[in-house]
C-alpha cells in the first residue's frame, strides 16, 4: 500500500511540474473583478469592513465582513464563509498568499458582490500569556478557532439577516483543508453548513505537520458530511483528491473540477473563465437544492 501511494504521489508531483511548464500563467489574464479593500468602518452595502465578534473585543482577533451591494436590513440572504490559505507563500509563477482575512477572494468571485453576505474568518492563535490574535499559518488553537467561527456565523446571521440554513463554507489551500479539519471537526460545528467549496488541497489527501492530518482521521471528519454538496477544484488536476474520496467510502454529491492553470492561487475566481461560471452554476444549484444537513 505504501509503495502504491508513493507511485501515485510521484505521478502527481511529476504532473504538477509538467503543468507549470505547459499551462498558461493565470496571472497573465486580466481580472474583471476587484475585491473591495477592507476598511475600519461601519458595515454598509458594497463595503468590506474589519469586524470583531462579541467576546473578542479586547483581543487582536478580527474577521472581514462584506455586505453585498443589494443588501437590505429586512432581507434574508445566504452566507459565504471563507478561510484563507497559509501565509508566507510565494512561488515562481508570482502567486502570493499572506494568510490574512483581507486576502480572501473566493466569496467575492462566487457572488460577484451581490446576493450573499461574505465573511472571511481567522484561525486564532492563543499565546502563552492568554493573548489572542489572527494566525497566518496553520490552525493556531483549534478549539478557539472553532469557537470564533461558530460565534461569528451566529452573530452575522442575527445582525445582518444571514440565512442560517444557507451557509456555505469555502476555502483555498489551508482554507480548503479547513473546510473539513475545522468545519467538520465535530458534530457541534458540522451542522452549520449547507455545502462546501474547496479549492487546492483537501483534508486527508496528504500528511501535514499537525496532529490528525492522516487519512484515517480525515475520513472520520468526512463521515460527518451527511450527504451535502462539495465542490473540489485544484490547479491542473483533481485525480489525487478524487481517488482519496472514492477510497474513503463516503457517499455525497462531489463536483470535481480541474483548473486549467498551474497557479496555486484563488485568483482564478476574479477572472471571467469557464470554471468560474461553472462554480457559480454549482452555487446556484446548492442554494436551490434542499439542504441535506442531518
Amino acid at each position: 500500500m505504501r509503495a502504491w501511494r508513493f507511485v501515485v504521489w510521484m505521478m502527481c508531483w511529476m504532473a504538477g511540474h509538467a503543468l507549470s511548464d505547459e499551462l498558461p500563467n493565470l496571472n497573465a489574464l486580466v481580472a474583471d473583478l476587484a475585491v473591495p479593500e477592507m476598511v475600519r468602518s461601519e458595515a454598509a452595502p458594497g463595503r468590506r469592513v474589519e469586524a470583531v465578534t462579541t467576546g473578542w473585543e479586547k483581543t487582536r482577533v478580527h474577521h472581514a465582513l462584506y455586505l453585498p451591494r443589494d443588501w437590505r436590513p429586512e432581507a434574508r440572504l445566504p452566507v459565504l464563509v471563507e478561510f484563507a490559505g497559509n501565509g508566507g507563500y510565494r512561488n515562481k509563477l508570482g502567486d502570493v498568499s499572506e494568510g490574512t482575512v483581507d486576502g480572501c477572494v473566493l466569496g467575492y468571485g462566487l457572488s460577484g458582490g451581490e446576493g450573499f453576505l461574505w465573511v472571511c474568518l481567522p484561525f486564532v492563535e492563543v499565546g502563552a500569556d492568554g493573548t489572542k490574535e489572527n494566525c497566518a499559518k496553520w490552525w493556531g488553537d483549534v478549539a478557539e478557532t472553532k469557537r470564533y467561527c461558530m460565534a461569528t456565523v451566529a452573530d452575522v446571521c442575527a445582525r445582518y439577516g444571514g440565512d442560517a440554513s444557507r451557509v456555505v463554507l469555502c476555502g483555498f489551500s489551508r482554507g480548503a483543508i479547513a473546510c473539513n479539519y475545522i468545519g467538520l471537526h465535530d458534530d457541534e460545528i458540522a451542522g452549520l453548513w449547507r455545502a462546501f467549496f474547496c479549492h487546492s488541497h483537501y483534508d486527508g489527501v496528504r500528511a501535514w505537520p499537525y496532529a490528525d492530518s492522516d487519512g484515517a482521521s480525515a475520513i472520520k471528519r468526512l463521515s460527518r458530511l451527511g450527504g451535502r454538496e462539495v465542490w473540489v477544484s485544484h490547479e491542473g488536476a483533481v485525480l489525487e483528491t478524487r481517488g482519496f474520496i472514492e477510497r474513503s467510502g463516503v457517499q455525497a454529491p462531489f463536483t470535481f473540477v480541474p483548473i486549467p492553470y498551474p497557479n496555486h492561487t484563488a485568483l482564478w475566481m476574479l477572472r471571467d473563465i469557464a470554471e468560474r461560471r461553472q462554480a457559480r452554476d454549482w452555487l446556484a444549484h446548492v442554494m436551490g437544492a434542499r439542504a441535506r444537513v442531518r
